[in-house]
């Protein structure tokens, strides 16, 4: 059985470790994209169920590639983990991301996140 697809949208390493490692621990296969522009390009070809997305990236930021991941009908069941620093930008996009999550954040942080909104998406899928 093939396991779903989750993209790691993060410029800092050390952080798409942790992030990749605990998404894994919930079943996912993880991609590592560290720049805005290849993410999108990624995007163009993939159908992750989960992506989670720093919002400050280099070439292109985050909030463009969430616009792009709403406004495309093919990623319409797509959850989206939005991480950010900014408690203000947490505010404004949160209408737009499924959860957000307020850097810093710990590795079980991050691991029970992606389990709820996988249990979320099979509740759904199966309704």
């Amino acid at each position: 059985m093939t396991k779903p697809l989750a993209l790691i949208i993060e410029d800092d390493y050390d952080a798409s470790v942790i992030f990749a490692k605990a998404i894994e621990m919930n079943g996912f296969e993880t991609e590592v994209i560290h720049t805005g522009d290849e993410a999108l390009a990624r995007l163009r070809t993939a159908v992750p169920e989960l992506v989670l997305l720093d919002l400050h990236l280099p070439r292109v930021v985050g909030t463009d590639i969430l616009r792009e991941i709403r406004a495309d009908p093919r990623l319409k069941q797509t959850r989206v983990i939005v991480a950010t620093a900014d408690p203000r930008t947490a505010d404004i996009i949160q209408d737009d991301a499924d959860l957000v999550l307020i850097k810093p954040t710990t590795y079980s942080q991050v691991r029970d996140l992606a389990a709820r909104l996988t249990s979320k998406a099979r509740i759904t899928d199966q309704s």
